[in-house]
């Protein structure tokens, strides 16, 4: 993206409420993971399925229904879950059956949903050197 991209353009999602139904904020690191994954032209991998609250710092919180979200999830064939760090106690709730079939990734923020939901991860930015000027006190 151009150094400036966020200077020129913002970002806005609309979830209507006539769309599909929706409750809570869980959907928030998936709807973040589809516009990186946008901007970025980076896909997600296809055998993955995510759900959590997601701060404007980054920090993914926990979230209700992860069962009813799991048990969903495997019908439709997915490998991978990932959900927030603080919903790991919740899955004594789901089946063991089910728990086999899957690989649950815990984490605490976006970076590590990024890094386990899409295809690559975006280069780095690289900053242009700047001159290097001693202080008085090294010169």
């Amino acid at each position: 993206l151009p150094e400036n991209f966020f200077q020129k353009m913002d970002v806005h999602v609309h979830v209507p409420e006539g769309a599909v139904p929706k409750d809570g904020p869980s959907a928030g690191i998936a709807l973040t993971t589809a516009i990186v994954s946008a901007l970025s032209r980076i896909p997600v991998k296809k055998d993955v399925a995510m759900t959590g609250e997601v701060t404007l710092r980054g920090r993914v919180l926990e979230i209700g229904g992860l069962k009813e979200k799991v048990l969903a999830a495997h019908r439709a064939g997915v490998k991978t879950i990932i959900a927030p760090e603080n919903n790991k106690k919740d899955l004594e709730d789901i089946p063991e059956f089910v728990q086999k079939d899957l690989n649950f990734v815990f984490v605490k923020h976006m970076d590590d949903v990024l890094h386990m939901a899409l295809t690559r991860m975006p280069a780095p930015k690289r900053m242009k050197s700047l001159p290097f000027t001693p202080s008085p006190a090294l010169a």
